[in-house]
């Protein structure tokens, strides 16, 4: 109803289960948890404690008119209406007592009732369903600010990497350098990137996508693709790992660099080289990075 894209997360989960045990609460709100919200693209679950269940639902009691029928007879349209026009509380009460008396009739919440959840809470970011049972409620906040679009555009851009790693034959131990290229004046990958840097960072081995402009003029393209990402068309691409050197060096020093794999010059604070009968020292972090992203 919402046309959520399914890469979208979701804000928040909430569920009401009506008498739920102990051992399935425990379960959803501890291993479980991790799980379902991985599952369903969600920030937060929360499971509404019973003491809380009239903030979110609504108790409806209805007459079970089958078995009621010949026991009530012409008083089944006033029992109707008075069970169907009692609140929340009262609903709750007669369900705990487990009767409801009518015009000195005993009627049994088990057997004679039909009890039934429905949301109630207020708020248009809500979208809810229940069980056909009532006994469960599911509302979902659909929510969509810029962090929850930001996080969406990220899973995007992730969905593209992996697809350019697919395709390039990469195993997932395989490190590679991520950079994309965006249309003139736009900045939503970017904006995207540095709102979610440690998804990105998680998912790739401690590297996070960077523009195009920051790749190395010898970087190695491994693959490359378009992607929708945010309603507008990104370039992406995969390189294998170089070394960033500071702009401005000679292009003899630059193409030193250039020969060098990150491993060569990872844990060294300098470079001491000799170029023509000229002395070069080159620091790291200031003449020379182990990658573009370290620059």
């Amino acid at each position: 109803r919402r046309n959520i894209s399914l890469r979208t997360p979701i804000k928040c989960v909430t569920v009401v289960l009506r008498n739920p045990s102990a051992n399935v609460v425990d379960s959803l709100n501890g291993p479980l948890k991790g799980y379902v919200l991985s599952e369903l693209n969600a920030w937060e679950l929360v499971i509404v404690p019973k003491e809380q269940e009239h903030e979110w639902v609504t108790l409806s009691l209805t007459p079970n008119f089958t078995v009621l029928g010949k026991k009530l007879g012409k008083k089944m349209k006033d029992f109707k209406s008075h069970v169907t026009s009692m609140s929340h509380a009262d609903a709750v009460a007669c369900l705990e007592k487990g009767s409801l008396d009518f015009e000195n009739l005993t009627i049994s919440a088990t057997d004679e009732l039909v009890s039934k959840l429905a949301f109630s809470k207020d708020g248009e970011q809500w979208e809810s369903t229940s069980t056909p049972e009532g006994d469960v409620v599911v509302a979902i906040d659909c929510t969509q600010d810029e962090a929850i679009l930001s996080a969406g555009r990220s899973r995007e851009l992730i969905n593209a990497i992996q697809q350019l790693r697919k395709a390039a034959g990469l195993d997932i131990g395989d490190k590679v350098e991520v950079f994309y290229k965006e249309e003139a004046g736009l900045s939503v990958v970017e904006s995207a990137v540095s709102n979610n840097v440690e998804a990105f960072a998680t998912k790739f081995q401690g590297s996070v996508p960077l523009p195009k402009k920051f790749a190395p003029s010898w970087s190695v393209e491994l693959r490359s693709g378009t992607a929708e990402i945010g309603g507008s068309t990104v370039n992406v691409y995969i390189c294998r790992p170089a070394v960033a050197g500071k702009d401005g060096l000679s292009e003899e020093v630059l193409y030193y660099l250039s020969t060098l794999e990150p491993a060569d010059v990872a844990g060294k604070d300098s470079l001491e080289l000799k170029i023509d009968g000229k002395e070069y020292t080159l620091k790291e972090g200031v003449d020379y990075w182990v990658s573009a992203g370290a620059k």
